[in-house]
């Protein structure tokens, strides 16, 4: 039989220890390497943790609607605030939502949260008054009914598509509050600085339910109590 082979550094007088320090050596480089990995692995683990705890929660919104008649289908979608105080007990269902971002912002709404109701789509578009959050989202039934101009074919009712909330009548505003006004803050703000520069108004214009920073919350408010621009 051909010698065994000697392992390379080690002697005969002393492989025990060179064995046992080799041992040792590799014991350190596994251990350092699974606290590396570990380390790594936690640091992953927190960003995606973080990634959960920095969704923004909104805690005001401006909810759309249009104050004027007009007609789909022979219907008419009027719904203006003074509608809503006419309500019993001024409550009423926001219906009809039929955008995913605007559904996924009202699935976010808590009771007792506030809202601007704002009138669009009208001759002069703004913000009417102030109502609150009474019912969190639940499905909503116009999405079922086959004479309501919001009617959904796709949706299923054991998989609904779209959401509601119930919205309370709080007040009118002071004074109402016209877009052409808000849009004069939002150009100002931009260009020095305050908190209507990011409006969703204006960067989403589109978007029915938007939510609102407590800064644009608070300043959209107190131009009530301001002379107009």
């Amino acid at each position: 039989m051909p010698p065994k082979k000697r392992v390379r550094g080690s002697t005969k007088t002393n492989s025990g220890k060179d064995d046992a320090e080799d041992s040792e050596m590799v014991s350190s480089v596994k251990a350092a390497a699974h606290t590396a990995i570990g380390k790594r692995k936690a640091a992953a683990s927190g960003t995606r943790g973080n990634k959960k705890t920095d969704t923004p929660q909104h805690c005001y919104w401006l909810m759309k609607s249009e104050p004027e008649s007009r007609f789909e289908n022979g219907i008419d979608v009027k719904f203006g605030i003074e509608d809503l105080k006419a309500l019993p007990n001024q409550t009423g269902c926001w219906d009809g939502v039929r955008n995913y971002q605007a559904r996924n912002f009202m699935r976010q709404m808590k009771e007792g949260q506030k809202a601007f109701f704002y009138h669009s789509n009208c001759k002069e578009p703004g913000i009417a008054g102030v109502m609150k959050i009474v019912k969190e989202a639940y499905v909503d039934h116009t999405q079922f009914d086959k004479k309501d101009v919001h009617y959904d074919a796709s949706s299923k009712a054991d998989n609904p598509k779209w959401s509601m909330v119930d919205v309370q009548y709080e007040r009118m505003m002071k004074r109402f509050v016209p877009l052409s006004e808000l849009k004069q803050h939002h150009l100002q703000h931009r260009a020095e600085g305050g908190p209507l520069k990011d409006l969703l108004l204006f960067t989403r214009p589109r978007l029915s339910v938007q939510p609102l920073t407590a800064e644009e919350f608070d300043f959209v408010l107190s131009l009530e109590d301001k002379e107009p621009l």
